[in-house]
């Protein structure tokens, strides 16, 4: 008997929540791109499912999985609650504008089925308007000379609806932005509005996650600024004397006095045209030229010496008789 009169206590909480209650619109967003990142999930973990299938298994029918995954969603969750998961988790749901009374209404099945509709119905006529349109005898990739003159006309029709509900979409989000109703154009059809679940709710952002994530983006910007100022083959080059320092590196000099001739130190063939850039290392001329071209403070990648102008390589020939 207790946990029923609880029970029964919180849900008339609930029911007497009002509905006339504003709710941010930040809220409403959030609600809608957790919805959008659950169905990428739902997804990503269906297609994973047969990643050890042939490849390209599931792409002729994908719109229609696609539709069907977010119907199943629909039917449990928005239709026996009249909430999405999204709203759920920041105390929303669905309140009826059609109905008269000044106190909460939940969604009919009309309105449910609406909202589905409008909500799945667009984006799988998105994704299958190509093979449509073949269907219905118009290649998008011929030009309007050779179409047929009932071809065009219903091509231009549907390019005359898209650019018409796309406008209403646009103008129904900055009637949202003034409003602060209906952030998709389905939920003001449908005479869906977003309220609050439960009474007293704020949103609460502590201040150690706005600091955390000021300090992130602020760190991530330095670094975007910072990267491109760095020679990374001059950073290279020093990184690599300093760990074959000593011993192995005199041994490498041994060995490298022998070959430093024989390759490119760019390309690592063998140079064409050989040329120098004041050390000992040898580079083709066209891949010293046009890396000097390309930065204005080149070093060389094999020992970090800055580079100078591309001089042609003299070798001297000694003859020596029998």
């Amino acid at each position: 008997m207790g946990m029923e009169s609880r029970r029964a206590g919180s849900s008339a909480a609930e029911t007497d929540v009002d509905p006339q209650t504003p709710v941010l619109r930040i809220s409403q967003l959030d609600a809608l791109e957790l919805d959008a990142s659950l169905e990428q999930l739902l997804w990503t973990q269906f297609s994973q499912c047969f990643q050890n299938f042939r490849p390209g298994l599931l792409t002729p029918l994908e719109p229609e999985l696609k539709a069907l995954l977010q119907l199943l969603l629909w039917r449990f969750t928005l239709y026996p609650n009249s909430t999405t998961v999204g709203q759920s988790l920041l105390s929303l749901r669905y309140h009826n504008v059609i109905s008269s009374s000044p106190r909460y209404r939940p969604l009919t099945r009309r309105q449910k089925l609406v909202l589905a509709l409008l909500t799945i119905g667009p984006r799988w006529l998105q994704e299958r308007s190509h093979s449509l349109l073949l269907c219905v005898g118009i290649n998008p990739g011929v030009s309007e000379g050779d179409r047929g003159l009932l071809q065009r006309g219903l091509r231009n029709c549907l390019i005359f609806v898209s650019s018409i509900a796309q406008l209403a979409s646009l103008l129904n989000f900055v009637v949202f932005l003034r409003n602060g109703c209906h952030p998709v154009l389905a939920e003001r059809i449908a005479g869906a509005r977003a309220v609050f679940s439960k009474p007293n709710v704020t949103r609460d952002v502590t201040y150690q996650y706005m600091n955390r994530e000021l300090l992130w983006h602020g760190f991530a910007e330095f670094l975007i600024f910072l990267l491109p100022l760095i020679n990374t083959r001059k950073l290279k080059a020093t990184l690599a004397s300093f760990a074959f320092w000593g011993g192995s590196a005199d041994r490498n000099g041994a060995t490298e006095g022998s070959g430093v001739w024989k390759e490119c130190g760019l390309c690592g063939e063998w140079p064409t045209m050989p040329h120098t850039v004041g050390c000992q290392h040898v580079f083709c001329y066209y891949c010293i030229k046009s890396h000097s071209i390309a930065d204005a403070y080149l070093t060389c990648p094999k020992c970090g010496a800055e580079a100078g102008q591309p001089e042609p390589v003299r070798v001297e020939l000694e003859l020596m008789g029998r």
